[in-house]
C-alpha cells in the first residue's frame, strides 16, 4: 500500500456491532440487507476514490487473533459459538461497491447481514481518515490533546464537585474520527484525567488494549431491519425488542428510541419492556423535550425514573452535556456518549458529516424516520408515507425521505 492501513484489527468498530452481529447470527442468519453511503454535508469527497478503495482491499487481510478472542470471551454474554464464527469471519469484498456517480463518492453494499454488518464503521472511519490525511497533513494528535486539556479545564472549573462525580462519559468516536492515532490519544487521556467518571468507550479494540469497558448495545439498524422480519409492521419494534430481550437475558438493557420518533417508540414501550430494560438511548431531536417524554412515560407505568438511565449520544460536547445533567439532576440517571466532539474536535479542522444507512433487507425498503427530520434516511418516499401512517407520525418536515 502507499499508505500505512488505517483500520488493523476486526476490533477496530464500534461494539454494538459485535452484540448485534451475534443477535444475527442466533436469529437472522439468512437475511440480505442493503446499505448506502450519504455525505450528509455534500462535501466532494470523490478526488479520494483511490486512497479509500485501496484501504478498504486491506480490510480483506484481517482476522481475529487469539487474544482479541480471548478478550471477547471474557465479556460473558458473548456466546461461545458466536466467538468461533468470528475466528473464521473475513470482510468479503463482493459486497461493497465503490465508485464515482455524478461527481460523487458512492458505496452500496449489498449481501448476508450476518457478512456485511461489520462494514459500516471501518468504511466511515477510513473515508474520514482519509480525507483528513490530505486537508490536515499537519494535524495530529498533539493538537486534538491540547484542545482536548482545555476542555477538561474548562469543565473542571464550570461544575461542582457533585455534579463531576454524576458526569459520566463515554468515547463514541470512532466512526468520524479525525484518525486511529487521535483516537487512540483522546481516549488513553480521558482514562488518565478526565474529571468526572470517564466509564469506557464504544471501540472494542481501544477498549482491550488500554483495558477499558466495551460501550453499546443496539444501533438503528436492529429495529430498521425488523421492519421486514416481522409479521406486521406495526409491531416490528416490539418483534426487535423482544428479540433483543431473549438474546441476552437481561444484559444491554439500553433500547434505541428514536427510529420511528420518540413518541412512536413509547406506544410499543409498555410495562413489560420497560421494566426489562435499564433504561433509553437519545440519538435526535431536543435531548431534554426526549428526556421529559422518557421521565413522564415511567411514571405513568409506576417506574421510579431515578432508577433508569438515560443515555445522551446526539451531537454532544461539554457545555451541551453539562446543561443537560443539571437540568436533569434528581430525576433520573443521565449518561454522555460523545463522539466528534471528542476524536474530531481539533481548531481548524472542519469533520465531515456522512452516514451509512440500511436501506433494504429481503429485497424491500426499510426507514429511519428520526425526532431530527433531516435525519429521514430511506429509498423509497413511498414506504416512508406508509411507515408514518401505519405509526401515526406526522410529515413536519419540508426534507424529502431520501435525505
Amino acid at each position: 500500500m502507499n499508505n500505512p492501513a488505517i483500520i488493523q484489527s476486526l476490533l477496530d468498530t464500534d461494539f454494538y456491532k459485535l452484540t448485534m452481529m451475534q443477535a444475527v447470527l442466533h436469529h437472522y442468519p439468512n437475511a440480505e440487507v442493503e446499505w448506502a453511503f450519504r455525505c450528509r454535508s455534500e462535501e466532494d469527497l470523490s478526488p479520494y476514490l483511490g486512497a479509500v478503495r485501496e484501504q478498504i482491499e486491506a480490510l480483506a487481510e484481517l482476522a481475529m487473533s487469539a487474544e482479541e478472542l480471548a478478550f471477547l470471551e471474557r465479556v460473558p454474554y458473548m456466546q461461545p459459538d458466536f466467538i468461533r464464527f468470528l475466528g473464521l469471519f473475513r470482510f468479503d469484498l463482493r459486497y461493497v461497491r465503490l465508485e464515482v456517480e455524478a461527481g460523487e463518492l458512492v458505496i452500496h453494499l449489498r449481501g448476508p447481514w450476518l457478512h456485511v454488518i461489520l462494514f459500516e464503521v471501518p468504511l466511515l472511519a477510513i473515508i474520514s481518515e482519509v480525507r483528513n490525511r490530505v486537508r490536515y497533513p499537519q494535524v495530529g494528535p498533539e493538537q486534538a490533546l491540547e484542545r482536548l486539556d482545555a476542555k477538561c479545564a474548562w469543565l473542571r472549573e464550570q461544575a461542582t464537585v457533585e455534579e463531576l462525580a454524576e458526569f459520566k462519559l463515554a468515547d463514541f468516536g470512532t466512526r468520524r474520527r479525525f484518525s486511529y492515532a487521535v483516537q487512540t490519544a483522546v481516549v488513553e487521556r480521558l482514562a488518565q484525567t478526565f474529571p468526572g467518571d470517564f466509564v469506557g468507550t464504544s471501540n472494542v479494540h481501544l477498549a482491550r488494549t488500554l483495558d477499558l469497558r466495551p460501550m453499546g448495545t443496539m444501533a438503528h439498524e436492529w429495529i430498521m431491519a425488523h421492519q421486514q422480519l416481522g409479521p406486521r409492521l406495526i409491531d416490528s419494534q416490539r418483534a426487535a425488542l423482544d428479540c433483543w430481550v431473549r438474546e441476552y437475558r437481561g444484559a444491554l438493557g439500553i433500547a434505541l428510541t428514536d427510529c420511528i420518533t420518540m413518541d412512536a417508540f413509547l406506544r410499543d414501550f409498555d410495562l413489560y419492556f420497560a421494566k426489562l430494560f435499564d433504561g433509553l438511548r437519545h440519538d435526535s431531536g431536543d435531548p431534554l423535550i426526549w428526556a421529559e417524554k422518557a421521565i413522564a412515560h415511567y411514571q405513568s407505568l409506576g417506574i421510579d425514573p431515578r432508577s433508569r438511565q438515560l443515555v445522551f449520544s446526539d451531537g454532544l460536547d461539554f457545555p451541551r452535556a453539562l446543561a443537560i445533567l443539571r437540568a436533569l439532576a434528581g430525576r433520573c440517571r443521565p449518561s454522555f456518549g460523545i463522539g466528534t466532539g471528542l476524536t474530531c474536535d481539533i481548531a481548524g479542522v472542519e469533520p465531515t458529516n456522512m452516514v451509512i444507512k440500511m436501506t433494504a433487507c429481503n429485497g424491500q425498503p426499510v426507514a429511519k424516520i428520526s425526532d431530527s427530520p433531516g435525519k429521514t434516511l430511506c429509498r423509497d418516499p413511498a414506504f416512508v408515507s406508509y411507515l408514518r401512517h401505519v405509526f401515526a407520525v406526522a410529515d413536519t418536515s419540508p426534507a424529502k425521505a431520501g435525505s
